[in-house]
């Protein structure tokens, strides 16, 4: 299965996509120093497989490489965050 993230920037959103079709996405506001994780949604279909997980670490790790911090309004995000201690610093102060 072929996995892809890319950050859909014209609906200002993260979107995880498995063999092309799009299974789930994080939304988000950019500020100046940091993007604001809105909201996570993965399809029905992709629950329980996995796919949220990916695709905050995905995000995380793009989000990061851009050398920007998040603030995690979404429950989900902020809780992955919690579970690995390696991305809490990334959180806005």
């Amino acid at each position: 299965m072929s996995t892809e993230i890319t950050d859909n920037s014209a609906r200002n959103r993260y979107e995880i996509s498995l063999d092309g079709d799009v299974a789930g996405f994080v939304e988000y506001e950019r500020g100046d120093s940091a993007l604001v994780l809105a909201h996570t949604e993965v399809g029905s279909d992709y629950e329980g497989k996995g796919v949220g997980s990916s695709l905050a670490r995905g995000v995380l790790d793009d989000v990061r490489a851009k050398g920007l911090s998040v603030v995690p309004l979404c429950p989900f995000i902020r809780k992955w965050i919690e579970k690995h201690p390696d991305y809490q610093d990334m959180v806005a102060k």
